[in-house]
């Protein structure tokens, strides 16, 4: 396990090796994704290539990686772009450049009848062979400390959890403010997801990244799964992107500045978690689709 700052000397490191079957290795990067899209995906290319470089088959980017800024407004309307143009078509090709599963933050039209003053936040994930994995548009909009993301996005309608599989291991995606809804979690647990993927623009602010991390390794715990939550890195989010053990412990981590952090998440270990702490097996509620 591994975290590193953005200095050219670590990011060449020796790569982390062959996973053992049942087990792959991750990374979460941390970049600053601004206004230019295009520049967006020329930063997410050098962090996807140093991330494989350290042996990572599955790279999570951040919430918005192909537009931020502090606050929404009008522009990100103009930045949108549907699922087939060239930003998510260019994500799909850095995965299969460099041979791994991407998941990454769009901003995506929505086309059809939907306003056309309005986005949706979506996370794709894309596979080695340039194919969409799952896609999962952000159910849970940011409509607290003073920002309303309402106003100009859409939210993802109530589907089955999406889920992808590398090597045995089952991928389930939520996005930053769903991190506040234990419930839509504990969905992708039992749709059989071993490792939450969780891209974040957490908002910096008095006590933002103890409540990020508290409700980060929570989730973990509760679930018995691993997290892999990638932040954006400051100005405009929090840090502190992280790989979180299904016992709750930290396996990697980064502080404010752009980096990688690295894991490898083990289902043996998984398996060993569950057994000592059955909560899963255990509940007595579950959870009812409205």
């Amino acid at each position: 396990m591994s975290a590193l700052a953005h200095e050219p000397a670590a990011q060449a490191a020796a790569p982390v090796g062959v996973s053992p079957a049942g087990a792959v290795d991750i990374a979460v990067v941390q970049f600053a994704p601004g206004a230019d899209t295009v520049a967006n995906l020329t930063a997410l290319r050098a962090e996807v290539r140093a991330a494989s470089e350290l042996g990572a088959k599955v790279v999570i980017a951040p919430e918005y990686s192909m537009y931020a800024v502090t606050r929404l407004d009008e522009r990100v309307v103009k930045a949108a772009e549907p699922l087939t143009g060239p930003f998510v078509n260019g994500l799909r090709g850095i995965a299969a450049e460099f041979g791994v599963h991407l998941v990454a933050g769009v901003v995506e039209a929505p086309g059809g009848d939907q306003p056309a003053d309005r986005i949706y936040n979506t996370l794709v994930a894309a596979t080695p062979n340039a194919e969409f994995a799952a896609v999962y548009r952000k159910v849970h909009l940011y409509d607290a400390f003073g920002f309303q993301e309402s106003e100009l996005v859409l939210p993802g309608p109530l589907d089955p959890p999406q889920t992808f599989t590398v090597d045995g291991v089952v991928f389930g995606m939520q996005t930053c403010f769903d991190l506040r809804f234990p419930e839509g979690i504990r969905r992708i647990a039992d749709a059989g997801a071993h490792v939450l993927v969780l891209p974040a623009q957490w908002i910096p602010g008095p006590g933002k990244v103890d409540q990020w991390t508290t409700l980060l390794r929570a989730r973990a715990i509760e679930n018995t799964m691993y997290v892999a939550a990638s932040d954006q890195a400051a100005p405009r989010g929090s840090g502190a992107s992280m790989i979180i053990a299904p016992s709750g412990a930290v396996l990697a981590e980064l502080g404010d500045q752009p980096g990688i952090a690295t894991a490898r998440v083990d289902l043996d270990q998984l398996r060993e978690v569950r057994a000592t702490n059955p909560s899963l097996a255990l509940r007595r509620f579950g959870i009812r689709e409205e």
